[in-house]
């Protein structure tokens, strides 16, 4: 018997600079799609309080991660304010391959790794605070982290900005809940080109009658 063909899934790959928002913005947009799916990633980060482990990331240790560091079992990692982060290859192909669209919180460093090994499937997109001081204060705001840290991540956010042109969309995080609808439209516009609807666009024709002397 013949299987019908699946579509492709979309990686949906989003990346910011420290306070931009980026994971509250992708687990909005999750929440708002059902049929979209969010990787949770590898981390050698402490957990935190109220995390659970597969719902935020996969907690490892750093002798675990070096292992799948080293038999490839990354699609893309990278070493963030002292802390290894990682998406998993097989995981993230099995959900691909059955037509599931996934979205990816990854820093800059892990969205070029992906852009390099997984041009076809990935869309960019780059989240950007209103401006540099509501980036600032969002991270003095932050109780977890001291004023060292806050300085070190502003640096590195000044660097990651200047990186936005190599993303296919931009969405600025002024308000979350227009931010989360931006983000929105963009899933479904990707979901519409049409080289992504080539399937369903060939089911339709299938129903037409044939044009007369098999003219196209």
């Amino acid at each position: 018997m013949k299987q019908d063909r699946v579509r492709r899934g979309i990686l949906f790959v989003i990346s910011a600079p420290s306070g931009a928002g980026k994971t509250s913005l992708a687990r909005g947009v999750v929440e708002a799609h059902h049929d979209l799916d969010f990787s949770v990633s590898y981390t050698t980060r402490p957990q935190r309080a109220g995390e659970v482990n597969g719902r935020e990331y996969h907690f490892v240790d750093g002798a675990e991660f070096d292992r799948m560091v080293a038999t490839g079992a990354f699609l893309e990692w990278a070493d963030v304010f002292g802390a290894r982060y990682g998406t998993g290859r097989v995981e993230t192909e099995n959900r691909l391959a059955a037509g599931r669209d996934l979205v990816l919180d990854v820093d800059v460093q892990g969205a070029a790794q992906i852009r390099e090994r997984a041009p076809a499937d990935a869309v960019l997109i780059f989240v950007l605070p209103p401006d540099y001081p509501t980036l600032e204060q969002r991270l003095r705001e932050r109780a977890r982290e001291d004023q060292r840290e806050v300085s070190r991540r502003l640096a590195e956010a000044g660097r990651e900005v200047r990186r936005h042109s190599r993303y296919d969309y931009l969405v600025v995080n002024d308000d979350l809940g227009q931010a989360t609808r931006v983000l929105g439209s963009v899933v479904t516009a990707e979901r519409h080109r049409a080289g992504r609807l080539e399937l369903e666009a060939e089911r339709i024709l299938n129903t037409f009658p044939p044009l007369a002397g098999g003219a196209d």
